[in-house]
């Protein structure tokens, strides 16, 4: 896991007290890593800096579709949402490989 639970939690607003949603949160980051990896084209393992840190774009990217899916976990809703304009997409093509045989 690149963010810890407390990471998601302070994004999420939940507090740490509250311990109910833990293996949920747990699972959506390790969703949320794969999604984002998925999106740019490469591991995760190859963005990292040279103290092993995920660049905090795509941490946050990870924060961004993590709280998506907490919020809204069907998929199906009565509630017309509209996506954030150059939230995830922007951030993620920062680090996007548009050949996979670069």
């Amino acid at each position: 896991m690149y963010l810890t639970l407390t990471e998601l939690k302070k994004h999420l607003n939940i507090d740490s007290a509250f311990t109910d949603d833990d293996t949920y949160l747990t699972s959506l980051e390790a969703a949320g890593e794969e999604v984002v990896a998925n999106y740019i084209n490469r591991n995760l393992e190859d963005t990292l800096d040279e103290n092993s840190y995920l660049p905090a774009g795509l941490k946050h990217a990870i924060l961004l579709w993590v709280g998506s899916m907490y919020a809204q976990r069907e998929s199906v809703s009565s509630v017309n949402y509209t996506a954030v304009p150059q939230s995830f997409d922007l951030i993620c093509d920062l680090w996007r490989k548009y050949d996979k045989n670069e």
